[in-house]
């Protein structure tokens, strides 16, 4: 096998259970089943050789490849060019059709010749449980069956590929795989069906089947996308981000994944590397705008009914009533551990699998649940009265607790400290809980409640606005900035035309933005408690635009989303972090970036709008 393609390298396909990467080259390098916090039985993203994959490409070399979506859909093409011809192949997942949870899951592999000739080559070699659990393979005339961690991987090929249970088998130390080859002329169509959670025998998979499935999948696409209301700028780039959200959630419950993978760096052979496939309240809150400012009501009610259940539940500990992410399915054993048998991607250790952060006090969550529910309540989307009763609750051990030091928004790993941020999100808890109160009428102290948010508003102003800086830094005991705080103008606490806050944007430019590109703050100025540095994280970029369009630096918002476009991928879609030369650092794509990309576009747009009908 070659080397580790670039993370950028790969489009996302999924079937709103979990996801695969594809990379450029054809191959298959990351997969969870049956869900995105499964064990993986592809992941070679992280290991070359133990990680296992399922790779489809034309034999030999000489070939160059070009991938896209096909139009309005999650459906990837992914094109091959050589002398003696050219070849395409489609890949997706076709969407369950159970509303619950379910082991049966597809994944569709067409290969097709439009011009010439050319020989495709199918190899898959799972690897069950993150490489560590053995399987058997089984193969018939028909197929082949995989078998290994609880798992069961049935192979449905196609007719016109060629299948001689005689050469078939791979044998590897890591466990059997199979090699099957095909030569298709223009106009030949073959395929591959990848299926779990079935107990039948492979069989030889039929045009009609596979279309059937390719005409189901498209339909669900564009049905999807022709719900959304979104009529302004940037369509296209704002669109892919709204169907990678959509890929990323979670049916059965509605929530949604940080990102689909585990353990790609932060900084390549550095330490930083987290495992994402899990649900924070932080990023799913946020997404409630992205998907109600698109008009997907639907999806936001679901997600705040999930984030209902979780503060009905209360099973936080250490950090308070909610815990800061959850498993899609809402249970909360997040134990980290690492998988030293893997080399990581690149050379990069450890990697990790679950997330020892779960537990940290990070006051900010209460702030952003209180204000998705408020905003989402805003657009129809009602709680009831036992998850109100439960938030009300929760204001008042926020009263008791909101002048705590915690871990801060980026889950550092340093020590807990008087973060600005956390205080930012504690004022807006009580801010929108008064507000929803007020709205509908329901029960609560809001006598008590303004008066503890009046108490946080004065202490942000005297303890985090630092006079030396002229600025309000990341937490009381530092002159360090925090791009977190660019988020003080969208929930209100400041004015956007208020001189400390246009100071604190000023002073942001000069130690955080990088043509453009902004970082989350400053590891050796404020150390975080892990080696190594980072990229400039995209969320914060997409922060910054929004910040700039509400300060009335309006062009230099246009400017910087408009670079923002150039460090996507060749899809339009972004890992978490963008490094020095401009390659796409940690998990991929994430769903913070892709919210923020729609926020800050419905943001923009709406004062463009403004200023040209002015």
């Amino acid at each position: 096998m070659e080397g580790y393609p670039a993370i950028a390298d790969h489009g996302l396909i999924g079937d709103l259970h979990t996801a695969a990467l594809i990379s450029t080259q054809g191959e298959i390098d990351w997969l969870c089943l049956p869900r995105f916090d499964s064990p993986s039985v592809f992941a070679s993203l992280l290991d070359r050789e133990k990680g296992g994959y399922f790779r489809i490409a034309p034999a030999g070399e000489g070939y160059v490849t070009r991938q896209l979506y096909l139009p309005e859909s999650a459906i990837l093409l992914t094109r091959f060019m050589s002398p003696d011809g050219v070849g395409e192949r489609l890949d997706f997942m076709p969407v369950a059709d159970s509303g619950g949870p379910t082991d049966q899951h597809r994944l569709v592999r067409i290969m097709r010749v439009v011009r010439g000739e050319m020989r495709f080559v199918v190899e898959c070699e799972p690897r069950f449980d993150y490489g560590r659990a053995p399987h058997t393979l089984e193969i018939t005339e028909n197929g082949a069956v995989f078998r290994g961690g609880g798992t069961q991987l049935t192979l449905h090929p196609a007719r016109t590929l060629e299948w001689d249970q005689s050469d078939v088998r791979v044998p590897h130390p890591e466990g059997d795989g199979i090699r099957i080859t095909g030569t298709a002329r223009a106009g030949d169509v073959g395929g591959v069906i990848l299926e779990t959670g079935t107990t039948g025998p492979p069989h030889l998979a039929n045009r009609d089947e596979v279309l059937q499935q390719f005409d189901a999948t498209v339909d669900f696409w564009r049905r999807w996308l022709g719900r959304s209301t979104y009529r302004g700028r940037w369509r296209e780039a704002v669109l892919r981000s709204a169907m990678t959200l959509k890929l990323l959630t979670y049916a059965p419950s509605g929530a949604l994944v940080a990102a689909p993978t585990a353990g790609l760096p932060e900084q390549i052979g550095g330490e930083r590397n987290w495992d994402y496939r899990f649900t924070w309240i932080r990023d799913a809150s946020f997404s409630v705008y992205a998907l109600l400012g698109l008009g997907y009501v639907d999806e936001a009610r679901a997600f705040v009914g999930w984030l209902s259940d979780r503060v009905q539940e209360q099973v936080g500990g250490d950090s308070g009533p909610l815990k800061i992410m959850y498993r899609v399915d809402g249970s909360s054993d997040l134990d980290e551990e690492m998988l030293p048998h893997l080399d990581g991607y690149q050379g990069s250790r450890p990697v990790r699998i679950g997330n020892g952060a779960s537990d940290q006090l990070q006051l900010d969550i209460y702030g952003e649940a209180m204000e998705c529910i408020h905003f989402a309540e805003r657009h129809g989307v009602e709680v009831s009265h036992r998850t109100w009763t439960r938030l009300a609750a929760i204001q008042e051990w926020l009263a008791d607790n909101w002048d705590r030091r915690d871990e801060g928004i980026w889950e550092t790993r340093g020590g807990q400290q008087n973060f600005v941020y956390g205080r930012v999100n504690s004022w807006t808890a009580f801010d929108r809980a008064i507000r929803l109160a007020a709205d509908r009428g329901l029960p609560a102290d809001i006598d008590h409640w303004a008066q503890q948010r009046d108490l946080v508003y004065q202490q942000i102003m005297e303890r985090g606005w630092n006079k030396e800086r002229a600025a309000f830094v990341q937490h009381y005991d530092t002159q360090t900035l925090d791009a977190s705080l660019l988020r003080m103008v969208h929930v209100g606490l400041v004015s956007p035309t208020d001189p400390m806050w246009l100071s604190t944007l000023d002073a942001m430019d000069k130690e955080l933005v990088s043509d453009s590109l902004v970082y989350r703050y400053n590891p050796e100025a404020s150390p975080d408690g892990l080696r190594g540095a980072e990229g400039t994280f995209s969320l914060c970029t997409f922060w910054y635009v929004e910040a700039l369009a509400r300060s009335g630096r309006l062009d230099e918002a246009l400017l910087t989303f408009e670079k923002m476009f150039t460090y996507a991928n060749h899809l339009g879609l972004y890992a978490e972090e963008i490094g020095l030369t401009g390659e796409q650092l940690g998990n991929f794509p994430q769903a913070f970036t892709h919210l923020a990309l729609v926020n800050a576009a419905l943001t923009l747009n709406e004062h463009l709008d403004r200023r040209a009908s002015s």
